[in-house]
Parts: C-alpha cells; structure tokens; sequence
C-alpha cells in the first residue's frame, strides 16, 4: 500500500461554501472533516455520537444552552453525544472536524444548511 500525506491547507484550497464539511480521511469508522463558516448554524445534537472540533484557522464560538465556549486558532474542544450546542463565527473560520463516518451536521434538526454526510474533497 501507497502512502501519501493529505496537505490540508491544499484541501481547504478546493471548496468555498459554508456549513458544508467535506471528508479528507477515514480512520476506523471516524471520519475526518473539514469545514469554512460564518455566521450562526442550527441548534442540534448527535444523539450517538460525540463530536470534535478543532480551529485550523479563525475563531469560533461553540454555544450550549448554559455557556458559550470561544475558540481560537490551535484549539479543540469535544462535544459530548446527546448535547445541545450550534457554532458561530463572526468572521470565517476554518475548521477540522472528526466524527463517525455517516454523521449528520445538523442532526436530526435538518434545514436548509444540512449537508451530504458523505462528501469527499
């Protein structure tokens, strides 16, 4: 078997569009995202799963109903399955994303700003 570095910068390079993660690499059953936004998304939760988000570039904030975590370039945070959150940004922001292969941005929330679980860039 071939091995090749994924560039993620290269990757970020492909796609404009918002709120609409794209799949770079699989590991187990986990799948490895990346994502622009700006602005607010939907209150959601992932009832099975829980998620990660790390900052690649930009600031973001996550929102619970009881806080708001703020986070920079360089930083993660894990959102526990069954909990209730949205992400914002004031200006874009790039993030990596890992969770189960076939996840659902928006939950089961849907709306105009869920995207396909299964794109790959």
């Amino acid at each position: 078997m071939a091995y090749h570095p994924i560039n993620i910068a290269e990757k970020f390079s492909k796609f404009s569009e918002h709120w609409s993660p794209k799949i770079i690499a699989q590991m187990n059953n986990y799948n490895l995202k990346l994502v622009k936004f700006q602005g607010e998304f939907v209150w959601h939760d992932h009832k099975d799963t829980d998620e990660v988000f790390i900052v690649y570039d930009g600031e973001m904030v996550i929102h619970f109903r009881d806080c708001e975590v703020p986070l920079k370039k360089g930083e993660l945070l894990v959102i526990s399955k069954g909990v209730e959150h949205k992400t914002s940004a004031k200006t874009e922001c790039w993030a990596i994303l890992i969770e189960v292969a076939g996840t659902v941005n928006t939950g089961d929330a849907g709306g105009e700003k869920t995207a396909p679980a299964d794109a790959w860039i």
